[in-house]
């Protein structure tokens, strides 16, 4: 459990909006911030080097609303959860109320607002192809995941060789697995995964086909995820070596929620 900074009720002069009057003459902006950050070390050291700074961080919510111009509240509230998300790689997650006093509306209210919580979230995602160029696949694919906002790829395995999983008969694939540190939750991270497979030109007509590029959850976090759309962790890996090789090298002690296994083991056993 993070420890929690809090920034209260700052006053901030902005330009976001529908109307003209708001990104013209701008309004009133009234932000008020929760930031879980691990204070341990700065508690006991006295250092301000391993915490954060609530000046900067201040002054760095202040200056995003005045440089930036959103039309909804909600975009502005995210993007400014992401940007300080990724300035500040000591803070974990944030949480961020942004009040508008003076919305114009037509009727006498206080405030309107926008209350939203990011955090940053591990998971693990297995890549393959064996269809036309798959090496350029996998890494354009990798290359699009960095680019994506609210997605840093922190470690990507070794690219290994593979024959086909399933009754199909095909060409062998390159497989491999990366992790990654985003603020998306399970489902558009699911949604971004499949852009990128369509932006290789796959097409699902046969189950375990051949494929221009697939990419999978593995893992998020330490969730257990059964819906229609998404089963994580993924519902096969334990017995797919294409994966838990990979996973083995940049995550061997890595837990299975369900089975409560780390992934050395599970490899160890697929090869018993």
């Amino acid at each position: 459990m993070s420890d929690i900074i809090r920034v209260r009720e700052l006053e901030v002069y902005a330009n976001h909006g529908v109307a003209p009057e708001e990104t013209v003459l701008g309004q009133k902006y009234i932000v008020s911030c929760d930031f879980y950050v691990n204070t341990v070390q700065a508690g006991f050291t006295d250092d301000l080097s391993v915490t954060v700074n609530w000046a900067d961080l201040s002054i760095f919510i202040s200056n995003f609303l005045k440089e930036h111009t959103y039309k909804l509240v909600e975009s502005c509230a995210n993007r400014l959860a992401l940007a300080l998300l990724e300035q500040y790689p000591l803070v974990e997650g944030v949480k961020l109320l942004i009040k508008k006093p003076w919305a114009p509306i037509g009727l006498p209210l206080k405030y309107v607002a926008v209350e939203i919580e990011r955090r940053w979230h591990t998971a693990y995602i297995a890549f393959g192809s064996n269809m036309g160029d798959s090496k350029k696949y996998i890494e354009d694919a990798i290359e699009g995941l960095s680019k994506t906002p609210g997605i840093q790829v922190e470690k990507v395995s070794s690219i290994i060789t593979t024959a086909p999983y399933g009754e199909v008969q095909q060409d062998d694939f390159l497989n491999g697995v990366c992790r990654i540190r985003t603020i998306l939750d399970p489902d558009p991270l699911l949604n971004r995964l499949h852009e990128l497979e369509q932006a290789a030109g796959r097409e699902r007509k046969v189950h375990w086909g051949p494929r221009t590029l697939d990419l999978d959850v593995l893992f998020y976090d330490q969730e257990i995820i059964d819906s229609e759309t998404l089963h994580i962790p993924h519902i096969d890996l334990q017995n797919r070596d294409f994966v838990l090789k990979p996973m083995a090298e940049i995550a061997p002690y890595l837990r299975h929620p369900v089975l409560n296994k780390t992934i050395e083991q599970l490899l160890k056993e697929l090869k018993e």
